[in-house]
C-alpha cells in the first residue's frame, strides 16, 4: 500500500509529527528517509524487507554503500547517500559523547561507538582510541589489518600513536568477522604484550573491545585487563 493511500493518522509523516519519533516503528522511520518505494511495491515494504535483509536497524548501520546498492531500489546513489550519511552521523554523535564524558563512565558508549566503526568489516581490523588524561576521547586510528596475533600488530606503533596524541589511556578495539566475540588466546596474549608496551610510557590499557555485528565484549568488564 502506498503512504497516500494509508488513513491521514496513520501515515509516518503526519504520525511522527503528530505523536514524535518514539511512536514510529523502525520500518516507518526507515521510510520516511526513503521517501519512495518501487514499482509494484511501496515504500514501507521497502522499508520492511531493507531490514529483513541487513538484520535490522544495526545491521543496517553496519552496511556499506556497495552493499546498500546491491539491494533492489537502491541502485541511484541518492537514497544510498542519505542511509551513508545517517550511518556516519550516528558515528559523529557517539564520537561526540566521548568526548564529553568520562570512557571509564561510559563502557556502553564505547562499545556502540565500535560496534558502529569495526562491526560490519568483512575482514579483521586492528584500532585504538585514544584518550586524554580524563579518559575522553581524543581519536579513534585504526592501526592494522588482518588475523591478530602478537607479530602481526606492532607494539612499537601503538606506543608511537600514544605519544603522537599525548594519550594517557587506550581502549584497544578489534571486530570478529566471524560473529563471536569472545576472545581468543591471541587476543589475550595481545592485550598483555600492549600493556606492558604502553606502560613503559606510562599509558594505560582501560580496555579491550571484540565487536561483531549486533555483539560488543567488554575485556575489562570481564576482567581480563
Amino acid at each position: 500500500m502506498a503512504l497516500k493511500d494509508l488513513p491521514p493518522d496513520s501515515r509516518p509523516r503526519e504520525k511522527l509529527l503528530a505523536r514524535g519519533p518514539s511512536a514510529l516503528g523502525d520500518a516507518e522511520l526507515l521510510a520516511l528517509l526513503l521517501r519512495t518505494g518501487t514499482a509494484g511495491r511501496g515504500v514501507l515494504q521497502m522499508a520492511h524487507e531493507l531490514l529483513a535483509q541487513f538484520g535490522g536497524v544495526a545491521g543496517l548501520l553496519h552496511a556499506s554503500a556497495d552493499d546498500l546498492k546491491r539491494f533492489k531500489g537502491l541502485g541511484g546513489s541518492a537514497k544510498r547517500a542519505e542511509l551513508v550519511a545517517v550511518l556516519e552521523l550516528a558515528r559523529r554523535a557517539l564520537a561526540e559523547q566521548l568526548r564529553e564524558r568520562a570512557a571509564l563512565d561510559s563502557a556502553q558508549a564505547v562499545k556502540d561507538y565500535v560496534q558502529l566503526q569495526l562491526a560490519g568489516r568483512p575482514h579483521e581490523v586492528f584500532a585504538v582510541l585514544f584518550l586524554d588524561s580524563q579518559y575522553r576521547l581524543i581519536a579513534l586510528e585504526e592501526l592494522f589489518r588482518g588475523t591478530l596475533t602478537q607479530t602481526s600488530v606492532y607494539p612499537r606503533e601503538v606506543v608511537l600513536r600514544a605519544l603522537h596524541h599525548h594519550a594517557s589511556g587506550v581502549v584497544l578495539a578489534h571486530n570478529h568477522p566471524s560473529g563471536s566475540v569472545q576472545p581468543s588466546r591471541a587476543d589475550e596474549a595481545l592485550t598483555q604484550t600492549l600493556k606492558a608496551a604502553l606502560a613503559l610510557v606510562d599509558v594505560r590499557v582501560v580496555d579491550h573491545v571484540i565487536v561483531a555485528p549486533g555483539a560488543a565484549l567488554s575485556m575489562a568488564e570481564q576482567g581480563m585487563v
